[in-house]
């Protein structure tokens, strides 16, 4: 799912939309019930930015650039992470990316769990620290996956689909394997985001702070796939051998 850098299948594509998008709509809609910001994406922040400035209000200027700024350095770390790992050890390269996610969004909900007082400053910072992991993760997607798969926003999602469904009213593009492929992966990624925001405020009144454990949950399911695929077909490997010397004795 994350492994393969090149030569990418669409049911890769889809798996690994599926399960980013599910952990970005969590993550957005507990950042937004908890610290009342949106963190899976900057559009409105820039938003923010300028009335700010407008305004003459630095100290807010000052927060919102940081939080734009740390979504870019989310993305950068990720792709710098790809690119300079990627030929000695795919793996690793692409999973360090979301440990780092992991990391930060287990930092949040600790402190927010056991230490969160509910100050200016605090919230400032938890929102800083969720929105350079959504960095990586949007980084680390769109570049593994040659910018077919985007997970934590959904404007050029949705613009996509509105310009694939105009062009599936004539026959001439609904028998294209290759659109109805990213008809596919878009309307994955979106459900996905969607149930996983809708799950998040369903298991928020249930456990309240523990939600974000959760996340962190399926974030491992993505590394821990992968993980076991490879050592799977590295095992298999080292069988084949004895596989095809049993079936040439049965033969015999």
């Amino acid at each position: 799912m994350i492994k393969r850098y090149r030569d990418r299948t669409n049911r890769e594509n889809i798996q690994l939309g599926v399960l980013t998008a599910f952990s970005a709509g969590m993550v957005n809609v507990i950042s937004v019930i908890i610290f009342f910001a949106f963190t899976s994406n900057i559009t409105g922040h820039f938003a923010i930015l300028a009335e700010e400035i407008s305004k003459g209000n630095w100290y807010q200027v000052l927060v919102v650039f940081g939080w734009i700024s740390l979504f870019f350095l989310g993305n950068f770390t990720a792709n710098l992470i790809v690119i300079n790992f990627n030929k000695t050890n795919a793996y690793l390269a692409h999973s360090l990316p979301i440990v780092l996610e992991i990391i930060c969004l287990l930092t949040v909900g600790t402190y927010t769990q056991f230490y969160y007082r509910e100050t200016l400053l605090e919230t400032e910072l938890m929102v800083s620290l969720m929105l350079f992991a959504m960095g990586l993760q949007n980084g680390l997607t769109a570049t593994i996956s040659n910018a077919a798969v985007k997970t934590t926003h959904l404007t050029g999602l949705t613009t996509d689909l509105g310009i694939l469904t105009s062009m599936f009213t004539q026959k001439e593009y609904r028998d294209r394997p290759e659109l109805r492929d990213k008809m596919r992966l878009l309307l994955s990624i979106m459900v996905s985001y969607v149930v996983g925001g809708v799950s998040a405020g369903l298991i928020y009144l249930t456990i309240n702070y523990n939600v974000f454990y959760i996340v962190c949950l399926f974030l491992f399911i993505v590394i821990g796939y992968d993980f076991y695929r490879i050592e799977m077909a590295d095992y298999l490997a080292k069988k084949q051998p004895f596989y095809r010397k049993t079936l040439k004795n049965q033969a015999a």
